[in-house]
């Protein structure tokens, strides 16, 4: 059975930082994108970033380059999102996603093309 995990979300000052977990479990990472997604009281989710396992690719939002940065741990099945100088508007539930299997290792372009889910992580930043 397909399973992520999320953690590492909080409560957190603004220009601060986290790391969000996304682990996998009943299936390997190494053949898989995750991507991670967002979605703040009142809003549509939205994307935030996507590391593809076939070259190690990483693409983010506009809001999330340059403060926030993808990474994965294949041997622990893992993949984590790095989150500095933070902002109240990064205030949202956090979820990771590995793609349908036709996508399998690339990142796609369409949140529907996302097939597994997990269950999400608060991350609120807040004075």
């Amino acid at each position: 059975q397909v399973q992520l995990v999320e953690s590492g979300g909080g409560l957190v000052q603004p220009g601060g930082s986290l790391r969000l977990s996304c682990v996998a479990s009943g299936f390997t990472l190494d053949y898989y994108a995750i991507g991670w997604f967002r979605q703040a009281p009142g809003k549509e989710r939205e994307g935030v970033s996507c590391i593809s396992s076939s070259d190690g690719s990483t693409y983010y939002a506009h809001s999330a380059k340059g403060r926030f940065t993808i990474s994965r741990d294949n041997a622990k099945n893992t993949v984590y999102l790095q989150m500095n100088s933070l902002k109240p508007e990064d205030t949202a539930v956090y979820y990771c996603a590995a793609p349908i299997p036709t996508y399998g290792s690339n990142c796609p372009r369409r949140e529907a093309d996302f097939g597994s889910w997990g269950q999400g992580t608060q991350v609120t930043v807040s004075s």
